[in-house]
């Protein structure tokens, strides 16, 4: 202790210069924790903004899904139904050249699509399947509405007569009130009627015998007709 106040006695005009430099000292460390304390709350901010920009991609990820899914309900109202074909028969023939766009754009969406929302984590991808629904959506609607508008215009006369006579014998054969007989003929019949003007996708063939085939086994007491 004697020491030190024969220090501060002998070199007491060193305290100022010394204070000066440890108050400089002290501010320098404050700013650097300042500093410091800036970057973590500006790293908490960023991981804070990627985490809110991941959840909004999984949720465009699921939005896309779900209108991907209603523009193939739409396309199933007409592959599931022989009577809607008849109608508009151009939604399942390719040699239109809008049909077989917007078949080409539904293989495209189906190829990119995601088992799970979750699957999806670049944004390269999300971008390719937005670009390939939208596609779709477009594709779809314009063939729908050429589809609608010319309806049965393309084919003769005698080939829109045997088109009505398949639409009124397709109605017979899921008509619960006719005979196994009668419905079976009239199956037969309609596709006689409709080979070399329509052709009936797989699906369409698959659901119509099975709805038939169903009401066979089930015979005249099955129920009311069917539309």
């Amino acid at each position: 202790m004697d020491h030190f106040f024969d220090f501060v006695t002998h070199f007491w005009w060193l305290i100022f210069p010394l204070s000066g430099l440890m108050g400089g000292w002290a501010r320098s460390w404050t700013r650097a924790s300042e500093r410091r304390h800036r970057r973590r709350v500006e790293l908490y901010q960023l991981r804070n903004r990627a985490a809110e920009v991941e959840q909004a991609s999984q949720a465009e990820v699921q939005a896309l899904m779900a209108g991907h899914d209603a523009v193939n309900r739409r396309w199933l109202d007409y592959e599931l139904d022989v009577g809607k074909l008849i109608d508009f028969p151009v939604m399942t023939d390719v040699r239109e050249p809008l049909t077989v766009a917007f078949l080409r754009a539904k293989r495209e969406a189906d190829g990119l699509r995601p088992a799970a929302a979750g699957d999806m984590t670049t944004t390269a991808r999300l971008g390719e399947y937005r670009s390939a629904v939208r596609g779709f959506e477009l594709a779809f609607d314009v063939a729908e509405r050429e589809a609608q508008r010319i309806k049965d215009s393309k084919f003769t006369g005698p080939e829109r007569q045997r088109l009505a006579t398949a639409r009124k014998l397709l109605r017979i054969a899921s008509d619960a009130a006719a005979t196994p007989a009668e419905r079976q003929t009239a199956y037969k019949r309609a596709r006689r009627e409709l080979d070399g003007l329509i052709v009936l996708p797989e699906a369409t063939l698959a659901a119509l015998e099975e709805r038939i085939a169903g009401m066979l086994d089930a015979g005249p007491a099955a129920g009311l007709p069917h539309g």
